[in-house]
C-alpha cells in the first residue's frame, strides 16, 4: 500500500526524501525525489550512490513560461536537428527536457557542492517576483543541472508531473529533484524499490495513487 498524501507531504516540507513509481504500464521506474530548497551536497551525494540515474530539477510550465525556458526537442527542431530530434518515448510522451543549466557562482558544475548550489537557486528563481530577470542574471547554460518542464497532471503523467503535483499539495514551491533508481543493467523493480524505501524510512507512492486524486 502506499504511504498517506500527509506522510508525503510532512516528509517533503522537512526537506526527506520521496520515492514514486510512474507505474508498470508507463516507465516501469521509481525516482527518488526531495524538494529543490532543500538541495545539499549530502542529499546529491546520495542520489548518484541510491538513484544512479540523471539528476534533473523539474519546474512548473507557469514558471518556465515566465522565464522563457523552452523544451529542448522545439529548440532543436528550430536549429536543423529535426530529422534526429526524438518525437516521442517507447511509452508515447514527448520529452520533458529543458536546457542544461549551472548558477553562475559555480567551478565545473558537475560537482555534488555546485549541483546543490545550481538547484537552490533555481528553487529561488521560481519564487522570484521577476523570473526571467533573475534567471538571466544567475545562470548560464549549458551546464550540468538537467532542467524538465512539467506539461501539467492532466496532459502527462510522468515523473515530472508527479513530482510537481505533490509538491503542489504539499504547499510548496514547482521545484522538484528527481533521479531514477537503477539497478545493476536496467530500472530497480519494483520490489526492490518498495524495500529500499521501507528500509530508509521513505515515503512510497505510485503515479496512479497521485493524478487518480486529481
Amino acid at each position: 500500500m502506499p504511504d498517506s498524501m500527509d506522510d508525503l507531504s510532512a516528509q517533503l516540507r522537512k526537506g526527506g526524501f520521496i520515492v514514486v513509481y510512474d507505474g508498470d504500464e508507463r516507465e516501469g521506474e521509481a525516482d527518488l525525489m526531495f524538494h529543490a530548497k532543500f538541495a545539499s551536497p549530502e542529499k546529491i551525494e546520495r542520489m548518484r550512490r541510491d538513484g544512479g540515474g540523471l539528476i534533473c530539477l523539474a519546474v512548473g510550465g507557469e514558471s518556465a513560461g515566465k522565464i522563457g525556458l523552452r523544451f529542448l526537442t522545439d529548440i532543436l527542431r528550430g536549429s536543423g536537428y529535426g530529422n534526429v530530434t526524438y518525437k516521442r518515448t517507447a511509452y508515447g510522451d514527448e520529452p520533458a527536457f529543458s536546457l542544461g543549466i549551472n548558477h553562475k557562482d559555480v567551478y565545473t558544475g558537475i560537482t555534488d557542492e555546485d549541483r546543490a548550489l545550481t538547484i537552490r537557486k533555481m528553487e529561488e528563481c521560481v519564487r522570484t517576483e521577476n523570473q526571467k530577470e533573475y534567471f538571466e542574471k544567475n545562470f548560464y547554460v549549458p551546464g550540468h543541472v538537467f532542467l524538465l518542464i512539467g506539461r501539467s497532471i492532466d496532459v502527462r503523467k510522468g515523473h515530472t508531473e508527479l513530482s510537481l503535483e505533490l509538491a503542489r499539495i504539499a504547499g510548496l514551491s514547482g521545484a522538484m529533484v528527481m533521479c531514477e533508481m537503477m539497478g545493476k543493467v536496467k530500472a530497480l523493480a519494483k520490489k526492490d524499490v518498495i524495500e529500499y524505501a521501507k528500509r530508509n524510512g521513505f515515503p512510497f507512492i505510485e503515479g496512479r495513487d497521485i493524478w487518480g486524486k486529481k
